[in-house]
């Protein structure tokens, strides 16, 4: 990966800016770094091919303390369409590109209705309760994971999401359910599957519960209508070789949505219904993740979702979770301010705080790709990112970036860096291609942040691929690793 992450408290002033057409070596600025145009676009379209699938390593059975899976993007697994080669690969990465950002303008529209505590309708033949609001809008979540569910394990593609509470995959027999890539579960095939009776202390933890024939029932709704039923049951779910028993998971009879192949989510929140939080004392509320970056392709081009202490290695930076009790299944963070070229934007802490009664503050979330920011804060360090970038050749705006450039043409260009400032001092220092992703194969490239006319800020994963993030619940901290991943 291009770029650097670093960590540190202290800030360098501007030193100059570049643009190199030729493949010759650039100086290296403390505050520019290098972006390789013509490898980002490369690797971008390579990575539309079909991944490769292989087997997870796995670790000890539940009761040791650690399970480890390999996380891959959407886009490598299940394409969207076709190659076109009457039209052109940039149709295709066009198209990719479009369909990726109207997912993330319905998950996001879906957070901020939740926050919002706006009521969300369930189109649904049965009724069996209020409707539970989910943070992720359809088919917007970006990563996937290989778990094997129930006895013997049935391999499913899973989306995990950060912001969701509960663990579930469409199940037979199947009243609704749309097309997945993978066999739908059978649960008449599997020796460890349970359903949970209604008066289990299992179902009470779920956010609006339901009853049919004396079993739990659960559902789960999203921003755009789309939804999950079924029954609530404990079964097995296997990470590689590692066994987890009694995990409770819905198994989805009715479900509606284009989740783009996957065959159901792993929910990541700080809920206890959540799998973290399921798993609660066996790993102190620990996890960590890399999620790989959208154009790296070739044989080691997986991240990982472990769960578990896994030690930080020297030189990382811990930042403490801010908990917010309209939203107590989002990670908050505390955002004190932005960075481009080693000058702090001028910028009011008050823009990322979260208040009293809840609004605003910052987020951090696996589902949602692009970073946004309040409109004024996002203004504000968009013209300092043009400011120090006036010599690179200026494109309209595409979809939802107003900021994009024509790289067509050159190897490589020297852009500023863009930086994070946390709360209590830590810094971090985004690589190149975090923050200028290609919107098409043709050389257009867009500063990958949006504005919001909301309070409230989300750090999308686009600008968390290829970090080692990883989150200690128990003491209330999330750490970001000093070296790419």
């Amino acid at each position: 990966m291009e770029g650097i992450l670093l960590l540190c408290v202290a800030l360098v002033i501007i030193t100059g800016f570049g643009i190199s057409g030729t493949a010759t070596t650039i100086t290296t600025y403390p505050d520019f770094q290098e972006l390789h145009v013509k490898q980002t676009i490369a690797s971008a379209s390579a990575a539309t091919k079909l991944y490769k699938e292989e087997d997870d390593d796995g670790g000890s059975e539940s009761g040791g303390a650690r399970w480890k899976v390999k996380v891959v993007h959407r886009d490598k697994i299940f394409p969207q369409a076709p190659y076109n080669k009457s039209s052109g690969s940039n149709s295709h990465h066009h198209h990719l590109f479009h369909a990726r950002i109207n997912r993330d303008v319905k998950r996001v529209d879906s957070l901020m209705r939740r926050l919002g505590n706006s009521k969300l309708v369930v189109n649904s033949a049965t009724d069996f309760g209020t409707e539970v609001v989910s943070g992720m809008a359809q088919g917007s979540g970006e990563y996937f994971v290989r778990i094997g569910v129930g006895s013997p394990p049935r391999s499913q593609y899973v989306v995990i999401d950060s912001g969701s509470d509960i663990v579930w995959v469409q199940c037979q027999p199947c009243s609704q359910c749309y097309q997945q890539s993978d066999p739908i579960f059978d649960p008449a095939h599997s020796a460890s599957y349970s359903g949970v009776s209604c008066t289990s202390t299992v179902c009470g933890r779920l956010q609006n519960p339901g009853c049919h024939a004396g079993r739990c029932r659960y559902e789960a709704s999203y921003g755009d209508g789309s939804y999950t039923q079924g029954t609530l049951a404990l079964e097995t779910v296997t990470f590689g070789r590692a066994l987890i028993r009694n995990v409770a998971i819905g198994c989805g009879h009715m479900n509606r949505g284009m989740f783009v192949g996957a065959a159901g989510l792993l929910g990541l929140g700080s809920g206890p219904m959540s799998f973290v939080g399921q798993l609660g004392g066996q790993t102190g509320g620990a996890f960590s993740y890399c999620l790989v970056s959208r154009g790296d392709v070739g044989d080691s081009t997986t991240g990982s979702l472990e769960f578990g202490r896994a030690a930080m290695p020297v030189g990382a930076a811990w930042v403490p979770l801010i908990r917010n009790q309209r939203a107590p299944s989002f990670y908050y963070v505390g955002l004190a301010g932005l960075g481009v070229g080693g000058m702090r934007v001028p910028i009011s802490e008050d823009v990322f705080r979260q208040t009293e009664l809840g609004d605003g503050g910052v987020v951090m979330d696996t589902g949602t790709a692009v970073t946004r920011f309040p409109t004024l804060a996002y203004q504000a360090f968009r013209d300092a990112f043009l400011q120090q970038t006036a010599n690179l050749p200026r494109v309209s705006g595409v979809s939802i970036f107003d900021t994009c450039y024509d790289l067509n043409g050159f190897v490589s260009v020297r852009v500023p860096t863009v930086s994070f400032y946390f709360s209590g001092g830590p810094i971090l220092t985004l690589p190149a291609r975090n923050f200028l992703i290609p919107v098409d194969d043709k050389g257009t490239f867009c500063l990958a942040f949006a504005p919001s006319a909301a309070g409230l800020s989300i750090i999308g994963n686009i600008q968390q691929e290829g970090i080692q993030i990883s989150f200690d619940g128990a003491n209330g901290f999330v750490g970001f690793g000093p070296n790419v991943c």
